[in-house]
């Protein structure tokens, strides 16, 4: 019965992130294990942050590319629900005592988008 189990939950995991993987992503953000990198934006190389404090982990990286935000907003919200977070509002999500902020800076034709997680303020 055990191994059903985990034959189950290895299938699930599969085909969600088949579900993912049709959407364009099969990158991830560098210091995020399961943030997808949307197709159409490139990480900026070293200017990623990990820390780990007592309260949680803060992990900050980012992103560019010539996409829309509008484009980027709805990736992220048909997305993220599917690796079990919960929508605050259209720029901010919840799981598990973190929460992930994407913040938006238009540079000409580039969008940078900033991917911040944080431990959730009680």
């Amino acid at each position: 019965m055990k191994h059903r189990f985990g034959l189950i939950s290895l299938i699930l995991f599969a085909l969600s992130f088949g579900a993912i993987s049709s959407r364009g992503a099969d990158v991830f953000v560098y210091g995020f294990e399961d943030l997808p990198l949307m197709t159409g934006l490139s990480q900026v190389v070293g200017n990623s942050i990990l820390f780990d404090t007592p309260q949680g982990r803060i992990v900050q990286a980012t992103a560019v590319g010539t996409v829309s935000q509008s484009s980027v907003l709805q990736f992220y919200t048909e997305t993220l629900p599917q690796l079990g977070w919960t929508i605050v509002d259209g720029t901010e999500f919840q799981r598990e005592g973190e929460t992930l902020k994407v913040e938006f800076t238009a540079e000409g034709q580039k969008l940078e988008v900033r991917f911040l997680v944080e431990p959730t303020a009680n």
